[in-house]
């Protein structure tokens, strides 16, 4: 218990200095400090100053000390700033404060004192995710399974699940125990259990799971909880998941003195467990809640937070509330619709620089995409235009794991002496290749001088290596040699299409079956399209080094460039929004996962891109985007037809190719009329005409869309009549150059600056 001296007295005032400072919602959330309550806050309505004050409040009047609070974060950064605020308002008192904190950490505080009643010492070790998956993998082998048929990491990513919606081993239905190794799922969920307790450890999941069980299962510990905590305040209360849920109800269900703080339309985690339902319920499991709702926004133009509250109104499932701000003026989002995705690069590194002669600052710039593979297009484009830039919430798109290891593969296709790649890949995917044999390879290579690659194969034909081992490597030295022979005839990207799919890499990630192997797919398809830019592997990894080579200073102003997901709780002057198209945004992986609830979801994560925006927020839609080679047409997202007409502006930068194509399609039926001035009537949802239906339920019209899909790529392969042997023409990396020959809409030209290149048509622009 803190020391009286380091509480502040009580004050007469009825409406003390913290509050003062406060709207008037936001001042009821910390003045209503009995019972229930919901605040729920907007995006940028202040949410974590009322929450801070409420805290300070309930000290600061003697409601409670310090350590009758339980006040729970998501993150150990906002249990900081949290923590340094309330010290702000009630001075050395904070310090008195044991139960602010994340779930996981409170959580741990708890086990410790109760560890035995589940099996556990009070030391004991918190496991991390490689020492979970070397666990899982001695249990599968246990198991006489195959490992590589079913991998470790699906059932740690099955397990994790498993636990963060409170089930035990005895807990799963047939359909989650037959979700691994055809029916083993509980029994290898209880093994790893009993091995975890003769180790005296716990992974992050069970720190909730076993609190969990010992409130349910010991009514005197929970009634001790209870006679402990006077108050409960729970942030982003949106991204709970069920474990978190029922953990928190059954502490809260004595005194019902709990305050939740979030935001329904920015529940955008379901991939990792969080349950909307969790807020929009709170009512029902608190009968008498109070809902206050902070709907002022200081953060955003009126135009900015009117586009994201029409487009957040589609949604059924929500508590309704609407936005406002004082302010006045700004700009109106900005809705572009370009020919594909390089021009959409091209169109936002431009507007960059003009932002950047205007006099703002990069660092108040960010592009927020769906999927991490959208970055690798801007990435080129701002290498090129020599704009710093940074990626947030994950690598670089060259940097990215699976992707070295694919540019791994090619380097050593075309430069058999690099040992650092041979060395990265020689085993990955697994083939049974231990560290004992890549010493013997090495040690084999000093001996001989040889490269690694070399070495190995000697080595395989010698007695020092078990047979199998180097049969295995015999076998991957012809691979090597095979796909040599390919580079010489087949485009790169087929040849890196070929190694991924023989050596197994993309069957690996397949097996996985989780978001992030879903997402390192992503990437590698994208590194594939990346490629078809380049007539030889040579050109293209030469490409490649020039864009690792960049480097930058810390302290110099960059472009942000991260997914929607990451951008969460941020906030730029300046945000660009690209790849608004179906299949993308919203993604179709999502839509066809899960249906209706998922569609919900990626418009709140639309809502949230949105709401990023201070002063200018920025759509971009591709009319075709390149998918293994062939350009595919793109229909505008849903969520662009939903914007309410008053507070956007649309515009289309469509040319060359694109007039052919739209000269093909009768006005009624334009996949991209609405990007004109002349937006279709919505007053109809389900009014006539293809791209009606399209927009308001993408599933009624599928046979016209792909109808429609069809005739737009056959359109956009179409040569383009303007240009003809001989012709001046520009590109925009390779600049000036004269026309030789034209095939269809593949043209070869002679650049002056670096000689002869094979490309589309619609890459290039007439001389003026």
């Amino acid at each position: 218990m803190a020391d009286p001296a380091y509480l502040p007295a009580a004050s007469a005032d009825p409406v003390p200095p913290y509050a003062a400072r406060l709207n008037p919602p936001q001042r009821e959330a910390v003045l209503t400090t009995e019972g229930p309550v919901l605040m729920l806050a907007g995006a940028g309505t202040g949410k974590t100053a009322a929450l801070t004050a409420r805290l300070a409040h309930l000290v600061a009047m003697r409601l409670a000390w310090p350590s009758e609070i339980l006040c729970v974060t998501f993150t150990n950064k906002a249990a900081r700033e949290m923590r340094e605020r309330v010290g702000h308002h009630i001075g050395g008192a904070v310090e008195g404060m044991p139960w602010l904190g994340t779930f996981h950490s409170i959580c741990a505080k708890m086990l410790r004192r109760h560890a035995e009643i589940v099996g556990l010492e009070p030391n004991f070790t918190i496991i991390d995710t490689d020492d979970q998956l070397r666990l899982l993998k001695q249990l599968i082998a246990d198991a006489n399974l195959d490992e590589k048929r079913w991998p470790a990491r699906q059932l740690a990513g099955l397990l994790d699940r498993w636990k963060n919606r409170g089930l035990n081993p005895a807990d799963l239905d047939e359909l989650d125990n037959e979700s691994f190794a055809n029916g083993k799922g509980r029994a290898l969920y209880e093994a790893y259990q009993n091995r975890l307790k003769k180790l005296n450890a716990c992974d992050f999941g069970d720190l909730l799971l076993h609190m969990l069980n010992i409130l349910r299962n010991e009514p005197e510990i929970l009634a001790q909880y209870h006679a402990r905590f006077k108050y409960i305040l729970v942030d982003e209360y949106q991204d709970t998941n069920q474990v978190q849920y029922l953990w928190l109800r059954l502490l809260a269900q004595q005194r019902k003195n709990i305050c939740v703080v979030g935001d329904d339309d920015q529940s955008i985690y379901s991939w990792r467990g969080a349950e909307v339902a969790n807020i929009l319920r709170f009512e029902k499991d608190f009968p008498g809640a109070k809902v206050i709702k902070l709907e002022q926004n200081y953060r955003s133009t009126p135009h900015i937070l009117a586009a994201a509250s029409g487009l957040i109104d589609a949604n059924r499932t929500r508590l309704g509330k609407e936005l406002w701000t004082e302010a006045n003026g700004g700009d109106k989002v900005r809705v572009v619709g370009v020919w594909d995705a390089p021009e959409e690069a091209r169109r936002v590194g431009e507007e960059i620089e003009q932002l950047e002669r205007q006099g703002a600052s990069l660092d108040q710039i960010a592009i927020l995409v769906r999927a991490q593979y959208q970055t690798r297009e801007f990435e080129d484009r701002f290498i090129q235009l020599g704009l710093n830039y940074r990626i947030i919430g994950g690598f670089r798109f060259y940097e990215r794991a699976e992707i070295r290891d694919a540019l791994a593969y090619l380097r050593v296709i075309a430069q058999p002496q690099d040992d650092l790649a041979f060395e990265r890949i020689y085993n990955t995917p697994k083939r049974g290749l231990g560290a004992k044999t890549l010493e013997k390879m090495h040690q084999h290579a000093r001996r001989t001088g040889l490269p690694l690659a070399a070495a190995s194969l000697q080595l395989a034909d010698s007695d020092e290596l078990p047979k199998r081992a180097g049969n295995t490597i015999a076998a991957l030295m012809r691979d090597f040699l095979g796909w040599r022979e390919l580079a010489e005839t087949l485009a790169p990207a087929e040849l890196l299409r070929q190694v991924l799919d023989h050596t197994g890499y993309n069957e690996m990630l397949e097996k996985e079956k989780s978001s992030e192997a879903k997402g390192r797919l992503e990437n590698l398809a994208e590194l594939a399209r990346a490629m078809e830019e380049y007539d030889t592997l040579p050109d293209f990894l030469e490409h490649v080094s020039l864009v690792m080579d960049t480097d930058r200073g810390e302290d110099v102003e960059t472009v942000t460039i991260m997914t929607m997901h990451a951008a969460k709780g941020l906030e730029y002057d300046n945000v660009f929004l690209p790849g608004w198209e179906e299949g993308v945004f919203p993604s179709q992986r999502a839509l066809d996962e899960g249906g209706l609830a998922s569609l919900e979801e990626e418009r709140r994560l639309a809502y949230v891109g949105i709401t990023r925006a201070r002063k200018r927020c920025t759509i971009l839609h591709a009319a075709n985007r390149r998918v293994y080679g062939t350009w595919n047409s793109s229909i505008p997202s849903r969520f662009v037809d939903e914007l309410p007409d008053d507070h956007i502006e649309t515009e289309t930068t469509l040319t060359g190719g694109a007039s052919l194509w739209r000269a093909n399609w009768s006005e009624t039926e334009d996949p991209f009329a609405h990007v004109n001035t002349a937006r279709p009537d919505r007053s109809n949802a389900r009014g006539p005409g293809w791209q009606r239906a399209l927009a308001s339920g993408y599933e009624t019209a599928p046979a016209r869309v792909a109808e429609s899909r069809r005739s737009a790529a056959s359109f956009a392969a179409k040569p383009r009549t303007d240009i003809a042997v001989g012709a001046q023409v520009m590109h925009d990396r390779f600049g000036a150059g004269i026309v030789l020959d034209q095939e269809g809409n593949k043209l070869e030209i002679e650049f002056e600056d670096v000689g002869i290149k094979r490309v589309i048509d619609s890459f290039v622009r007439l001389a003026d």
